[in-house]
């Protein structure tokens, strides 16, 4: 049965995560220092128990509980949900595809926030074509590799705790790809910060001949490619979720600003073009909001077309919380340009989901040809 509104029970828990993402979390990352991993802001999503929902006792979350989790935080704080959502990417590869020893050394350290994870998969000449990667993990011995090359636009990188890094082993294409688990300090490791738009910890990851074994495999050698695109299926719709969050955060300035502003000798919000305008980003709001639902319970019936679902999901929420943000700043004018207005920030923040995991094109991809699957 797919998930057109929420019982009353979830409508209390996201309540009660926004309440505590404005009261604990927002703070903590309105302290933070730009571009670089806010441990605090990790420690207390741990403390909070917020971490441990994306690594329950039985497995995967459920994919809906991901996205009302990141709609949530989203709503109430951005850098406390891509705090959250970096962990989560960075570790459900250990998660679906970690061995015994791999998930007892690193999976309580990321549930509490002590341990940050990072999911190192593109590169300078490898993003959206994820097949394309030119990482080499070269052999070296009976039982090992020497992975040689960069990953560039890489989560928490390089303050990561671990990352999940793929490299070649192989040919080329899919099939040649291998993921490994990658502690922070090996040999020939190093990276740097990268200085983004929006400032969250992003950078680059140098390998210089850095050793990895058997034991640091993720699932099978030559199987990366399935454990990256799992990875990304599950947290598609969850992005969409996201982009849900801020969207509607958005929609609720502009509500406010539309019915305490006056202009032209009444609210704003009694002008027509600006009611039409706000009716119109409800709508579309509410939307991406289905859309993403139906895809993650999709995702956790294991129903048929979960790739397709998945990229509708992502592409509508991102693209319609661009079209949401962008609306919102329109009816606000010039103030919702300065530093620091939350309108500001969301403008900033809204922009990078239509890229990252999947750009909007690739995603039109993905849907034109699951069309014709079947």
């Amino acid at each position: 049965m797919t998930v057109f509104a929420l019982g009353p029970e979830e409508q209390e828990w996201c309540a009660a995560v926004r309440a505590m993402t404005a009261e604990r979390l927002r703070p903590l990352a309105e302290r933070g220092e730009p571009g670089r991993v806010n441990r605090p802001l990790v420690a207390a999503l741990g403390e909070l128990g917020l971490l441990r929902r994306l690594f329950p006792a039985d497995g995967a979350p459920r994919a809906l509980d991901l996205c009302l989790l990141r709609e949530s935080l989203a709503r109430e704080c951005t850098e406390a949900e891509t705090a959250l959502a970096l962990q989560g990417l960075g570790a459900h590869p250990l998660v679906r595809s970690g061995t015994e020893a791999q998930r007892a050394r690193w999976l309580p350290e990321v549930a509490a926030g002590r341990a940050i994870a990072s999911f190192a998969l593109s590169e300078p000449d490898a993003g959206s074509d994820a097949a394309a990667l030119s990482l080499t993990a070269e052999p070296d011995g009976p039982d090992g590799w020497r992975l040689t090359g960069e990953k560039c636009w890489i989560s928490n990188a390089p303050e990561a705790d671990f990352a999940t890094v793929f490299a070649r082993t192989g040919g080329a294409g899919a099939r040649g790809v291998t993921a490994f688990l990658v502690p922070a300090g090996r040999p020939g490791l190093t990276g740097a910060r990268l200085d983004m738009l929006s400032p969250h910890p992003i950078g680059t990851m140098v390998f210089d001949g850095t050793p990895v074994t058997r034991a640091d495999v993720l699932g099978e050698v030559g199987g990366g490619f399935a454990v990256a695109m799992a990875t990304l299926n599950l947290f598609r719709p969850s992005v969409g979720a996201f982009a849900v969050g801020m969207a509607q955060a958005a929609l609720d300035a502009a509500l406010a600003h539309a019915g305490a502003r006056t202009a032209f000798g009444g609210p704003l919000k009694d002008l027509q073009s600006v009611g039409h305008q706000l009716a119109e980003m409800a709508t579309r709001v509410e939307s991406a909001r289905l859309l993403v639902y139906a895809a993650a319970s999709a995702y956790d019936m294991g129903a048929p077309g979960i790739v397709r679902r998945s990229a509708m999901a992502k592409l509508l929420a991102t693209e319609t919380a661009q079209y949401v943000v962008d609306a919102a700043v329109q009816i606000h004018g010039a103030r919702a340009l300065r530093r620091g207005h939350l309108l500001e920030h969301l403008y900033r923040e809204v922009r990078a989901p239509r890229i990252y995991e999947g750009a909007t094109e690739v995603q039109r991809s993905i849907i034109a040809r699951e069309l014709y699957r079947n």
